[in-house]
Parts: C-alpha cells; sequence; structure tokens
C-alpha cells in the first residue's frame, strides 16, 4: 500500500519523497527496557525522576500496534553490554562510577544494562512479537558497533519512524546517525521521553532547524488521524 505525506509532521510533511510504503519503512523503538522505565532500574539509579519517560509508554504503544497492523519492519532496541562487560570502555564505566551506577554494577533486577538480566529487558508493554528484531547496543547510536545498517539495507528500508528513551541521548543520537546515513527519519514527540521536559523539548527545536535537519516529528493522534483519512 502506497501512503501520501503525513501533513502534521514539522517542519514538513514526512518523507521528503511525497509517498511512502510501509513495507519500506521500518519503526525503531529504542530502548524501552526495565532499566531505564522501572524502579531499581539503571536510570533510577543515576538519581534520575522516571516520571518523564514512563510519559512515553502510552503513546509509544499506539505506535507500536499501528506499526503491527501496517506490516512494518520493527526493531528493538537495547543499550546492553556482555556479561563479562568486554565491550564496555573505560570512559562509561568510569562516568558510571562517578555516579554510583556503572554497568555491571548489581541492582534489584540484575546487573545493570547486562544481556540476559531481568532489568536489561523491555518492560511488558514492549515484549517483541515473533519475527520482530531486537538489537542490543553497546553505546547510545543503534547503528554504534551493531548490524543495524546491514538489517535495514537487507530488508530494503528506505524511512525510519523513531520512538523511545531517552529522547535527548539514544533516541537523539540514532536520528542523527540515521540522517547522516541518507534516512528520512519521522520521530514521534509523546512517544519518547526524557529526565526533564526541557531535555526532550530541546531535541524537536533542533529538529525545526534549517527546514527539519535531522527529520520530521509528530504525535501519535496525528499520525492516526492522517492515516485515518488515508483509509488505514
Amino acid at each position: 500500500m502506497v501512503l501520501d505525506a503525513i501533513p502534521q509532521s514539522v517542519p514538513y510533511p514526512w518523507p521528503l519523497a511525497g509517498r511512502w510504503q510501509a513495507s519500506q519503512t521500518a519503526l525503531i523503538v529504542i530502548d524501552m527496557q526495565r532499566d531505564f522505565l522501572a524502579d531499581g532500574g539503571y536510570f533510577q539509579s543515576l538519581g534520575e525522576d522516571l516520571t518523564s519517560v514512563r510519559q512515553a509508554i502510552e503513546p509509544g504503544k499506539q505506535m507500536l500496534e499501528l506499526a503491527r497492523k501496517l506490516g512494518m519492519t520493527v526493531i528493538m532496541t537495547r543499550e546492553s553490554h556482555r556479561p563479562d562487560l568486554a565491550d564496555l570502555n573505560p570512559n562509561k564505566r568510569l562516568k558510571g562510577e562517578r555516579l554510583g551506577a556503572a554497568p555491571g554494577m548489581p541492582g534489584p533486577m540484575g546487573r545493570l544494562l547486562v544481556r540476559g538480566e531481568y532489568g536489561c529487558d523491555m518492560i511488558d508493554e514492549f515484549q517483541p512479537m515473533a519475527g520482530e528484531l531486537v538489537l542490543d547496543k553497546p553505546g547510545n547510536s543503534a547503528f554504534y558497533a551493531t548490524d543495524l545498517g546491514h538489517m535495514l539495507q537487507a530488508r530494503g528500508i528506505k524511512q525510519l519512524i523513531i520512538q523511545g528513551v531517552t529522547t535527548d541521548v539514544c533516541v537523539s543520537s540514532t536520528l542523527r546517525d540515521a540522517n547522516d546515513r541518507g534516512y528520512d527519519c519521522l520521530v514521534i514527540r509523546d512517544a519518547c521521553g526524557a529526565a526533564s521536559q526541557s531535555l526532550h523539548d530541546s531535541v524537536f527545536a533542533s529538529m525545526e532547524r534549517e527546514g527539519g535537519i535531522f527529520g520530521a516529528y509528530t504525535d501519535v493522534a496525528a499520525l492516526l488521524q492522517d492515516l485515518a483519512g488515508q483509509g488505514c
């Protein structure tokens, strides 16, 4: 099914090509893990308030359901490290130690940000379905030290829709890397969350520069409305 551009996206009707197909579009769901969204996880151990990041859960669920309905490729990422921490660079380790929450340290849900631990896995609302891809990444961007680029190329993906946490770190890093690789990106604003509203808002303010320097953004309700008008 060929779809028209989304007129309610900012700062331009997405995608720039004017039309798009769900089969050539991937939804990238960034780090909807217990370590970022649940009590006792990595994010809370840093001293952060979970209120703002948790606001992304319900809109994110709506977008995920839409992507599944349209038959889009769904890729869920986890910021995570090997159990032996061989992929944890010294700089990231030292930063974490200064705040008392380095990856690999014990927490209420297992070792923080370590693959195979309960806290590292997705929250219940974002458990992947059969056939959906899960990508473990040791850094902020989903492209860093992963095979995401190859996965997208192998599936013929031309556009990306991005959501998740946190807006100003892993979502923004992935967005910028995707833009540099030539992908026209749409970020679902209310399906993202940061430690504070100001950090969240700053990302979307930056996206409005230079006619959409990193891509466009919209909210779930606006996207659903646009697609309903197209018979979806």
